[in-house]
């Protein structure tokens, strides 16, 4: 029997990383940074995921919203949805969370290089495009125009409010709509697919960025597609249940694909046969 690669030892057991920062982002969703306190992990890129234990309680898989070219220090952006989340998202600064990985496919921004970049988030899918942002800003003379286009549930719901301010005035088109707005809302209203008609890209040199609900990554896709974009050129990150993160369980399965090890981000190409059979 063929040994376990060496990566895939050193990632089974998690690392204890330390709650540096703790910044409340909405009602439901928390940002922390970690740091670890017995040696780091390797380094993690844009795209990739660590799952994150709660010791005593489970672990869930979240993907990487900032930090982690050294493995020193890793930013995760969690909403709190279940039992494990709702204990990450608890976690005061000095207090300690298990981390495993990196664990998954990057999102591959040099793709990008001389050309456009398209962003498409739906809601908590913006935290796993961050890191494509911070990417584009910190080496804008590789890319041609930036376009962020975020849709979320309410106003309440919107991440990063004051960074999607810094990135306008930095040059990025950024663009936010919202299905239910509020009394105080004074911007667009709509899905996300309806922000694609407002932005200016070169379908023949975009690679365009996707993740948020599997329905609203097809319907965008899709608008991608007739406006010119190649399918090779559609980036989405996929969901689906992960338990071990290292292709061990198969409950990640998603036709050929195990998502914690073949994606979870997948070109269009790849991803559009394999969504299109029901209940695959």
């Amino acid at each position: 029997m063929t040994a376990p690669a060496a990566a895939s030892v050193t990632t089974a057991l998690p690392v204890p990383y330390r709650v540096v920062s703790r910044r409340v982002d909405t009602y439901d969703t928390v940002t922390v940074e970690l740091a670890h306190d017995s040696g780091p992990l390797p380094p993690f890129a844009a795209g990739q995921f660590a799952m994150l234990t709660a010791y005593g309680i489970g672990e869930v898989p979240i993907s990487l919203s900032g930090g982690g070219a050294s493995g020193d220090r890793l930013v995760h952006t969690i909403r709190a949805v279940g039992a494990v989340t709702r204990a990450l998202t608890g976690t005061a600064p000095g207090g300690t969370v298990g981390v495993r990985g990196p664990y998954g496919t990057g999102w591959d921004l040099p793709d990008a290089d001389g050309g456009d970049v398209l962003i498409v988030a739906g809601g908590i899918g913006l935290a796993p495009l961050r890191p494509v942002v911070l990417a584009a800003l910190a080496d804008r003379a590789r890319y041609g125009r930036v376009s962020v286009l975020v849709g979320v549930r309410t106003p309440a719901d919107l991440l990063y409010q004051g960074e999607l301010r810094s990135w306008a005035e930095a040059g990025i088109d950024v663009e936010v709509t919202v299905d239910r707005p509020d009394g105080g809302w004074s911007g667009h209203v709509g899905v996300v697919t309806s922000l694609l008609a407002r932005a200016a890209f070169d379908p023949a040199r975009t690679v365009a960025f996707l993740c948020g609900p599997e329905v609203m990554m097809r319907f965008t896709a899709r608008g991608l597609l007739a406006r010119g974009v190649p399918a090779g050129r559609i980036k989405v990150s996929l969901e689906r249940t992960m338990r071990c993160g290292a292709g061990w369980c198969g409950h990640c399965q998603l036709g050929p694909l195990l998502l914690c090890r073949d994606g979870p981000v997948v070109d269009w190409a790849g991803a559009e046969p394999l969504l299109s059979v029901r209940e695959l």
